[in-house]
Protein backbone atom coordinates (compact mmCIF):
# COMPACT_ATOMS: atom_id res chain seq x y z
CA UNK A 1 0.00 0.00 0.00
CA UNK A 2 2.86 2.37 0.81
CA UNK A 3 4.44 1.81 -2.61
CA UNK A 4 1.08 2.44 -4.31
CA UNK A 5 0.64 5.71 -2.44
CA UNK A 6 4.16 6.82 -3.44
CA UNK A 7 3.48 6.02 -7.09
CA UNK A 8 0.07 7.73 -7.04
CA UNK A 9 1.44 10.85 -5.37
CA UNK A 10 4.41 11.03 -7.76
CA UNK A 11 2.18 10.63 -10.81
CA UNK A 12 -0.31 13.22 -9.55
CA UNK A 13 2.37 15.82 -8.77
CA UNK A 14 4.12 15.20 -12.10
CA UNK A 15 0.87 15.44 -14.04
CA UNK A 16 -0.15 18.69 -12.32
CA UNK A 17 3.27 20.14 -13.10
CA UNK A 18 2.96 19.10 -16.74
CA UNK A 19 -0.50 20.67 -17.08
CA UNK A 20 0.71 23.89 -15.47
CA UNK A 21 3.81 23.99 -17.65
CA UNK A 22 1.77 23.31 -20.83
CA UNK A 23 -0.30 26.43 -20.13
CA UNK A 24 2.56 28.58 -18.83
CA UNK A 25 4.83 28.02 -21.84
CA UNK A 26 2.23 29.66 -24.09
CA UNK A 27 2.76 32.97 -22.27
CA UNK A 28 5.37 35.44 -23.44
CA UNK A 29 6.81 35.86 -19.95
CA UNK A 30 7.60 32.12 -19.72
CA UNK A 31 9.08 32.11 -23.22
CA UNK A 32 11.32 35.01 -22.26
CA UNK A 33 12.42 33.07 -19.18
CA UNK A 34 13.20 30.03 -21.34
CA UNK A 35 15.40 32.03 -23.71
CA UNK A 36 17.21 33.66 -20.79
CA UNK A 37 17.88 30.26 -19.13
CA UNK A 38 18.87 28.12 -22.11
CA UNK A 39 21.05 25.81 -19.99
CA UNK A 40 17.96 24.85 -17.97
CA UNK A 41 14.89 25.24 -20.17
CA UNK A 42 15.87 24.66 -23.80
CA UNK A 43 14.44 21.38 -25.20
CA UNK A 44 17.83 19.66 -25.48
CA UNK A 45 18.77 20.84 -21.97
CA UNK A 46 15.55 19.29 -20.61
CA UNK A 47 16.52 16.02 -22.32
CA UNK A 48 19.90 16.06 -20.58
CA UNK A 49 18.38 16.89 -17.20
CA UNK A 50 15.77 14.13 -17.33
CA UNK A 51 18.42 11.59 -18.36
CA UNK A 52 20.55 12.57 -15.36
CA UNK A 53 17.50 12.35 -13.11
CA UNK A 54 16.67 8.88 -14.43
CA UNK A 55 20.25 7.68 -13.87
CA UNK A 56 20.19 9.05 -10.31
CA UNK A 57 16.85 7.35 -9.70
CA UNK A 58 18.22 4.06 -11.05
CA UNK A 59 21.13 4.15 -8.61
CA UNK A 60 18.88 5.05 -5.68
CA UNK A 61 16.38 2.26 -6.45
CA UNK A 62 18.72 -0.66 -7.10
CA UNK A 63 21.68 0.21 -4.87
CA UNK A 64 20.22 2.04 -1.87
CA UNK A 65 17.18 1.86 0.40
CA UNK A 66 15.72 5.16 -0.88
CA UNK A 67 13.34 3.47 -3.31
CA UNK A 68 10.43 5.84 -2.72
CA UNK A 69 12.65 8.81 -3.60
CA UNK A 70 13.83 6.95 -6.70
CA UNK A 71 10.24 6.37 -7.85
CA UNK A 72 9.42 10.06 -7.44
CA UNK A 73 12.51 11.09 -9.42
CA UNK A 74 11.79 8.59 -12.22
CA UNK A 75 8.13 9.62 -12.46
CA UNK A 76 9.15 13.27 -12.76
CA UNK A 77 11.77 12.41 -15.41
CA UNK A 78 9.09 10.54 -17.39
CA UNK A 79 6.72 13.51 -17.20
CA UNK A 80 9.47 15.80 -18.50
CA UNK A 81 9.52 13.73 -21.69
CA UNK A 82 6.52 15.76 -22.83
CA UNK A 83 7.86 19.09 -21.60
CA UNK A 84 10.79 19.29 -24.03
CA UNK A 85 8.45 18.79 -27.01
CA UNK A 86 6.13 21.54 -25.81
CA UNK A 87 9.02 23.99 -25.47
CA UNK A 88 10.36 23.03 -28.91
CA UNK A 89 7.01 23.65 -30.59
CA UNK A 90 5.89 26.74 -28.70
CA UNK A 91 9.28 28.49 -28.92
CA UNK A 92 10.11 27.29 -32.43
CA UNK A 93 13.18 25.39 -31.25
CA UNK A 94 12.72 22.16 -33.21
CA UNK A 95 16.08 20.89 -34.48
CA UNK A 96 17.52 17.87 -36.26
CA UNK A 97 19.70 17.13 -33.24
CA UNK A 98 16.65 17.32 -30.99
CA UNK A 99 14.81 14.79 -33.17
CA UNK A 100 17.64 12.33 -32.47
CA UNK A 101 18.26 13.30 -28.85
CA UNK A 102 14.68 13.09 -27.56
CA UNK A 103 14.10 9.37 -28.30
CA UNK A 104 17.65 8.57 -27.23
CA UNK A 105 17.03 10.13 -23.81
CA UNK A 106 13.76 8.18 -23.60
CA UNK A 107 15.69 4.95 -24.07
CA UNK A 108 18.31 5.95 -21.50
CA UNK A 109 15.46 6.65 -19.08
CA UNK A 110 13.42 3.42 -19.28
CA UNK A 111 15.82 0.73 -20.56
CA UNK A 112 18.25 0.63 -17.57
CA UNK A 113 15.50 0.05 -14.97
CA UNK A 114 13.91 -2.56 -17.25
CA UNK A 115 17.22 -4.42 -17.32
CA UNK A 116 17.40 -4.09 -13.53
CA UNK A 117 13.91 -5.52 -13.07
CA UNK A 118 14.69 -8.32 -15.53
CA UNK A 119 17.58 -9.52 -13.39
CA UNK A 120 15.46 -9.34 -10.24
CA UNK A 121 12.99 -11.76 -11.83
CA UNK A 122 10.09 -9.40 -12.55
CA UNK A 123 10.54 -9.12 -16.33
CA UNK A 124 11.66 -11.70 -18.85
CA UNK A 125 15.40 -11.29 -19.45
CA UNK A 126 15.07 -12.46 -23.08
CA UNK A 127 12.23 -10.05 -23.88
CA UNK A 128 14.03 -7.11 -22.29
CA UNK A 129 17.16 -7.73 -24.36
CA UNK A 130 15.06 -8.10 -27.52
CA UNK A 131 13.60 -4.66 -26.78
CA UNK A 132 17.07 -3.24 -26.07
CA UNK A 133 18.42 -4.55 -29.39
CA UNK A 134 15.38 -3.26 -31.29
CA UNK A 135 15.69 0.17 -29.69
CA UNK A 136 19.41 0.47 -30.34
CA UNK A 137 19.09 -0.69 -33.95
CA UNK A 138 16.37 1.89 -34.50
CA UNK A 139 18.32 4.64 -32.75
CA UNK A 140 21.75 4.19 -34.31
CA UNK A 141 21.50 2.19 -37.53
CA UNK A 142 18.01 2.99 -38.81
CA UNK A 143 18.34 6.70 -38.07
CA UNK A 144 21.74 6.79 -39.77
CA UNK A 145 20.23 5.32 -42.91
CA UNK A 146 17.32 7.76 -42.69
CA UNK A 147 19.81 10.63 -42.50
CA UNK A 148 21.55 9.40 -45.66
CA UNK A 149 18.12 9.21 -47.34
CA UNK A 150 17.33 12.75 -46.10
CA UNK A 151 14.28 11.48 -44.24
CA UNK A 152 13.28 12.78 -40.82
CA UNK A 153 13.91 10.40 -37.94
CA UNK A 154 11.44 12.12 -35.61
CA UNK A 155 9.37 9.84 -33.42
CA UNK A 156 6.06 8.72 -34.94
CA UNK A 157 2.88 7.73 -33.11
CA UNK A 158 4.05 4.14 -32.65
CA UNK A 159 7.21 5.35 -30.93
CA UNK A 160 5.39 7.83 -28.71
CA UNK A 161 2.84 5.28 -27.53
CA UNK A 162 5.66 2.78 -26.92
CA UNK A 163 7.57 5.31 -24.79
CA UNK A 164 4.52 5.97 -22.61
CA UNK A 165 3.97 2.25 -22.09
CA UNK A 166 7.64 1.70 -21.26
CA UNK A 167 7.57 4.46 -18.63
CA UNK A 168 4.38 3.00 -17.15
CA UNK A 169 5.87 -0.51 -17.23
CA UNK A 170 8.85 0.59 -15.12
CA UNK A 171 6.50 2.09 -12.53
CA UNK A 172 4.38 -1.07 -12.57
CA UNK A 173 7.49 -3.21 -12.02
CA UNK A 174 8.33 -1.08 -8.98
CA UNK A 175 4.84 -1.81 -7.65
CA UNK A 176 5.28 -5.53 -8.33
CA UNK A 177 8.65 -5.47 -6.59
CA UNK A 178 6.98 -4.44 -3.34
CA UNK A 179 3.86 -6.57 -3.89
CA UNK A 180 4.98 -9.89 -5.44
CA UNK A 181 1.51 -11.42 -4.95
CA UNK A 182 0.00 -9.04 -7.53
CA UNK A 183 -0.97 -10.35 -10.96
CA UNK A 184 2.12 -9.99 -13.15
CA UNK A 185 1.17 -8.80 -16.64
CA UNK A 186 4.55 -7.16 -17.20
CA UNK A 187 5.77 -9.55 -19.92
CA UNK A 188 2.56 -9.11 -21.91
CA UNK A 189 2.96 -5.35 -21.81
CA UNK A 190 6.64 -5.73 -22.68
CA UNK A 191 5.71 -7.74 -25.77
CA UNK A 192 3.47 -4.86 -26.85
CA UNK A 193 6.44 -2.49 -26.46
CA UNK A 194 8.58 -4.72 -28.70
CA UNK A 195 5.92 -4.77 -31.43
CA UNK A 196 5.49 -0.99 -31.27
CA UNK A 197 9.26 -0.49 -31.37
CA UNK A 198 9.54 -2.57 -34.53
CA UNK A 199 6.56 -0.81 -36.14
CA UNK A 200 7.99 2.61 -35.29
CA UNK A 201 11.25 1.74 -37.04
CA UNK A 202 9.63 0.06 -40.06
CA UNK A 203 7.18 2.85 -40.89
CA UNK A 204 9.95 5.44 -41.09
CA UNK A 205 11.30 3.71 -44.22
CA UNK A 206 7.96 3.45 -46.02
CA UNK A 207 6.95 6.27 -48.40
CA UNK A 208 4.20 8.34 -46.81
CA UNK A 209 1.76 7.86 -49.69
CA UNK A 210 1.73 4.08 -49.03
CA UNK A 211 0.79 4.39 -45.36
CA UNK A 212 -2.96 4.32 -45.96
CA UNK A 213 -2.85 1.31 -48.29
CA UNK A 214 -0.59 -0.66 -45.94
CA UNK A 215 -2.92 0.02 -43.01
CA UNK A 216 -5.93 -1.03 -45.09
CA UNK A 217 -4.14 -4.24 -46.09
CA UNK A 218 -3.31 -4.94 -42.45
CA UNK A 219 -6.99 -4.39 -41.63
CA UNK A 220 -7.93 -6.91 -44.33
CA UNK A 221 -5.42 -9.44 -42.97
CA UNK A 222 -6.93 -8.99 -39.51
CA UNK A 223 -10.39 -9.78 -40.89
CA UNK A 224 -9.21 -12.95 -42.61
CA UNK A 225 -7.26 -14.04 -39.51
CA UNK A 226 -10.36 -13.46 -37.37
CA UNK A 227 -12.40 -15.72 -39.65
CA UNK A 228 -9.84 -18.50 -39.23
CA UNK A 229 -9.67 -18.06 -35.44
CA UNK A 230 -13.47 -18.06 -35.19
CA UNK A 231 -13.58 -21.32 -37.17
CA UNK A 232 -11.33 -22.83 -34.51
CA UNK A 233 -13.56 -21.35 -31.74
CA UNK A 234 -10.83 -18.99 -30.51
CA UNK A 235 -13.41 -16.25 -30.10
CA UNK A 236 -11.52 -13.93 -27.73
CA UNK A 237 -8.44 -13.98 -29.97
CA UNK A 238 -10.59 -13.41 -33.06
CA UNK A 239 -12.18 -10.38 -31.43
CA UNK A 240 -8.77 -9.02 -30.42
CA UNK A 241 -7.63 -9.33 -34.03
CA UNK A 242 -10.75 -7.51 -35.26
CA UNK A 243 -10.07 -4.70 -32.77
CA UNK A 244 -6.53 -4.48 -34.14
CA UNK A 245 -8.10 -4.14 -37.59
CA UNK A 246 -10.23 -1.29 -36.29
CA UNK A 247 -7.11 0.51 -35.07
CA UNK A 248 -5.59 0.13 -38.55
CA UNK A 249 -8.86 1.40 -40.08
CA UNK A 250 -8.87 4.36 -37.71
CA UNK A 251 -5.52 5.54 -39.04
CA UNK A 252 -5.72 4.68 -42.75
CA UNK A 253 -8.18 7.49 -43.46
CA UNK A 254 -6.07 9.99 -41.52
CA UNK A 255 -2.94 8.89 -43.36
CA UNK A 256 -4.71 9.24 -46.71
CA UNK A 257 -5.84 12.76 -45.85
CA UNK A 258 -2.41 13.76 -44.54
CA UNK A 259 -0.07 12.04 -47.01
CA UNK A 260 -2.28 11.06 -49.93
CA UNK A 261 -2.54 7.53 -51.31
CA UNK A 262 -2.86 5.40 -54.40
CA UNK A 263 -5.84 5.10 -56.73
CA UNK A 264 -6.61 1.63 -55.34
CA UNK A 265 -6.69 2.83 -51.74
CA UNK A 266 -10.45 3.54 -51.44
CA UNK A 267 -11.38 0.14 -52.91
CA UNK A 268 -8.95 -1.67 -50.63
CA UNK A 269 -10.34 0.20 -47.63
CA UNK A 270 -13.94 -0.77 -48.45
CA UNK A 271 -13.06 -4.43 -49.00
CA UNK A 272 -11.09 -4.55 -45.76
CA UNK A 273 -13.96 -2.92 -43.84
CA UNK A 274 -16.49 -5.41 -45.22
CA UNK A 275 -14.34 -8.41 -44.27
CA UNK A 276 -13.26 -7.18 -40.82
CA UNK A 277 -16.48 -5.45 -39.72
CA UNK A 278 -19.03 -7.47 -41.70
CA UNK A 279 -18.03 -11.05 -42.43
CA UNK A 280 -15.87 -11.64 -39.36
CA UNK A 281 -18.40 -10.43 -36.71
CA UNK A 282 -21.23 -12.22 -38.56
CA UNK A 283 -19.28 -15.48 -38.41
CA UNK A 284 -18.84 -14.99 -34.66
CA UNK A 285 -22.64 -14.65 -34.40
CA UNK A 286 -23.10 -17.87 -36.38
CA UNK A 287 -20.71 -19.81 -34.16
CA UNK A 288 -21.99 -18.38 -30.86
CA UNK A 289 -25.69 -17.81 -31.53
CA UNK A 290 -27.22 -21.21 -32.25
CA UNK A 291 -29.27 -22.30 -35.28
CA UNK A 292 -31.35 -19.08 -35.81
CA UNK A 293 -28.12 -17.08 -35.76
CA UNK A 294 -27.73 -17.60 -39.52
CA UNK A 295 -30.66 -15.26 -40.08
CA UNK A 296 -29.26 -12.54 -37.82
CA UNK A 297 -25.77 -12.94 -39.28
CA UNK A 298 -27.13 -12.52 -42.81
CA UNK A 299 -29.15 -9.52 -41.62
CA UNK A 300 -25.99 -8.01 -40.13
CA UNK A 301 -23.88 -8.59 -43.26
CA UNK A 302 -26.58 -7.03 -45.41
CA UNK A 303 -26.67 -4.01 -43.09
CA UNK A 304 -22.89 -3.56 -43.26
CA UNK A 305 -22.92 -3.86 -47.06
CA UNK A 306 -25.77 -1.36 -47.32
CA UNK A 307 -23.97 1.00 -44.94
CA UNK A 308 -20.73 0.90 -46.98
CA UNK A 309 -22.48 1.25 -50.35
CA UNK A 310 -24.59 4.16 -49.11
CA UNK A 311 -21.51 5.87 -47.74
CA UNK A 312 -19.57 5.54 -51.01
CA UNK A 313 -22.35 6.28 -53.49
CA UNK A 314 -24.56 8.74 -51.60
CA UNK A 315 -23.15 10.16 -48.36
CA UNK A 316 -19.80 11.22 -49.83
CA UNK A 317 -21.62 13.34 -52.42
CA UNK A 318 -24.07 15.01 -50.03
CA UNK A 319 -23.60 18.71 -49.42
CA UNK A 320 -25.91 18.82 -46.38
CA UNK A 321 -23.77 16.36 -44.42
CA UNK A 322 -21.04 18.21 -42.47
CA UNK A 323 -17.46 16.95 -42.87
CA UNK A 324 -16.59 14.25 -40.36
CA UNK A 325 -20.23 13.32 -39.68
CA UNK A 326 -21.54 9.82 -40.43
CA UNK A 327 -25.05 9.18 -41.66
CA UNK A 328 -25.82 6.12 -39.55
CA UNK A 329 -23.72 4.24 -37.02
CA UNK A 330 -20.24 3.46 -38.42
CA UNK A 331 -19.68 -0.24 -39.20
CA UNK A 332 -16.60 -0.63 -36.93
CA UNK A 333 -18.66 0.50 -33.93
CA UNK A 334 -21.56 -1.70 -35.06
CA UNK A 335 -19.20 -4.66 -35.16
CA UNK A 336 -18.06 -3.92 -31.60
CA UNK A 337 -21.64 -4.14 -30.31
CA UNK A 338 -21.96 -7.63 -31.75
CA UNK A 339 -18.52 -8.74 -30.59
CA UNK A 340 -18.95 -7.45 -27.04
CA UNK A 341 -22.36 -9.10 -26.73
CA UNK A 342 -20.98 -12.41 -27.99
CA UNK A 343 -18.66 -12.62 -24.99
CA UNK A 344 -21.14 -11.89 -22.22
CA UNK A 345 -24.66 -12.73 -23.42
CA UNK A 346 -26.89 -15.70 -24.12
CA UNK A 347 -27.71 -16.48 -27.78
CA UNK A 348 -31.08 -14.72 -27.60
CA UNK A 349 -29.49 -11.52 -26.25
CA UNK A 350 -26.78 -11.75 -28.92
CA UNK A 351 -29.51 -11.84 -31.60
CA UNK A 352 -31.08 -8.73 -30.06
CA UNK A 353 -27.75 -6.85 -29.98
CA UNK A 354 -27.07 -7.88 -33.58
CA UNK A 355 -30.44 -6.53 -34.69
CA UNK A 356 -29.94 -3.28 -32.77
CA UNK A 357 -26.47 -2.84 -34.25
CA UNK A 358 -27.78 -3.39 -37.78
CA UNK A 359 -30.65 -0.97 -37.23
CA UNK A 360 -28.28 1.76 -36.02
CA UNK A 361 -25.99 1.28 -39.04
CA UNK A 362 -28.75 1.58 -41.66
CA UNK A 363 -30.49 4.42 -39.82
CA UNK A 364 -30.10 8.12 -40.59
CA UNK A 365 -28.98 8.97 -37.05
CA UNK A 366 -25.83 11.04 -37.35
CA UNK A 367 -22.62 10.31 -35.46
CA UNK A 368 -19.29 12.12 -35.41
CA UNK A 369 -16.29 10.38 -36.96
CA UNK A 370 -14.05 9.26 -34.09
CA UNK A 371 -10.77 9.71 -35.97
CA UNK A 372 -11.51 12.88 -37.92
CA UNK A 373 -13.64 14.78 -35.40
CA UNK A 374 -13.50 13.48 -31.84
CA UNK A 375 -9.84 12.48 -31.79
CA UNK A 376 -8.78 15.81 -33.28
CA UNK A 377 -10.14 17.60 -30.23
CA UNK A 378 -8.43 15.22 -27.81
CA UNK A 379 -4.97 16.48 -26.80
CA UNK A 380 -2.22 14.31 -28.25
CA UNK A 381 -0.88 13.41 -24.83
CA UNK A 382 -4.33 12.21 -23.76
CA UNK A 383 -4.69 10.18 -26.96
CA UNK A 384 -1.32 8.50 -26.39
CA UNK A 385 -2.29 7.73 -22.80
CA UNK A 386 -5.61 6.21 -23.93
CA UNK A 387 -3.84 4.08 -26.56
CA UNK A 388 -1.31 2.91 -24.00
CA UNK A 389 -4.09 2.12 -21.52
CA UNK A 390 -5.89 -0.03 -24.10
CA UNK A 391 -2.74 -2.09 -24.69
CA UNK A 392 -2.21 -2.53 -20.94
CA UNK A 393 -5.89 -3.51 -20.48
CA UNK A 394 -5.60 -6.12 -23.24
CA UNK A 395 -2.46 -7.52 -21.57
CA UNK A 396 -4.41 -7.83 -18.32
CA UNK A 397 -7.28 -9.59 -20.07
CA UNK A 398 -4.91 -12.01 -21.80
CA UNK A 399 -3.29 -12.81 -18.47
CA UNK A 400 -6.54 -13.34 -16.57
CA UNK A 401 -8.41 -14.87 -19.53
CA UNK A 402 -11.54 -13.11 -18.28
CA UNK A 403 -13.60 -12.97 -21.48
CA UNK A 404 -16.63 -11.47 -19.77
CA UNK A 405 -14.56 -8.52 -18.58
CA UNK A 406 -13.35 -8.16 -22.16
CA UNK A 407 -16.95 -8.08 -23.38
CA UNK A 408 -18.00 -5.45 -20.86
CA UNK A 409 -14.96 -3.35 -21.76
CA UNK A 410 -15.92 -3.46 -25.44
CA UNK A 411 -19.56 -2.56 -24.81
CA UNK A 412 -18.50 0.21 -22.43
CA UNK A 413 -16.28 1.71 -25.13
CA UNK A 414 -19.15 1.58 -27.65
CA UNK A 415 -21.51 3.22 -25.15
CA UNK A 416 -19.01 6.05 -24.65
CA UNK A 417 -18.77 6.52 -28.41
CA UNK A 418 -22.57 6.55 -28.74
CA UNK A 419 -22.76 9.42 -26.28
CA UNK A 420 -19.71 11.33 -27.53
CA UNK A 421 -20.60 10.81 -31.17
CA UNK A 422 -24.01 12.38 -30.66
CA UNK A 423 -22.67 15.22 -28.48
CA UNK A 424 -20.17 16.23 -31.18
CA UNK A 425 -22.92 16.14 -33.83
CA UNK A 426 -25.09 18.46 -31.73
CA UNK A 427 -22.09 20.71 -31.09
CA UNK A 428 -21.37 20.99 -34.80
CA UNK A 429 -25.03 21.71 -35.44
CA UNK A 430 -25.04 24.48 -32.84
CA UNK A 431 -21.85 25.97 -34.30
CA UNK A 432 -23.35 25.99 -37.77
Amino acid sequence: MERLLVISASSAIGTLFFLWFSLAVKKQSMQDFIFSHQWLMFPNAICYWRTVMAAFGFILYFYTSFQSTAIFIFAFAAILDGADGIVARECNLVSRWGEWLDPMCDKLTYLPPMIGFAYTGILSVDLVWILVVSELVGQFFARKILTWMNISGAANNFGKIKAIICFALVIFCALLDANPDMLNIADGVLMGCIILSAASMLFKFIPNRLYADILSMLNFCCGVSALVLTYHHSFAWAICIIIMGQLFDLFDGRMAMKHGGTKYGPYLDDIADFVSFGLAPAYVVVQKGGTPAWFFAAFFITGVAFRLIRFVTVDKKRTDLPPGIFNGFPSPAGALIVLGASLISSPAVLWLFTAVSTGLMVSHIRFAHFGRVIMKEIPKQVFFLISASIIVALAYIFKTKNVQMFGYLILGAVAMYLVCGRIWVNRKGSAA
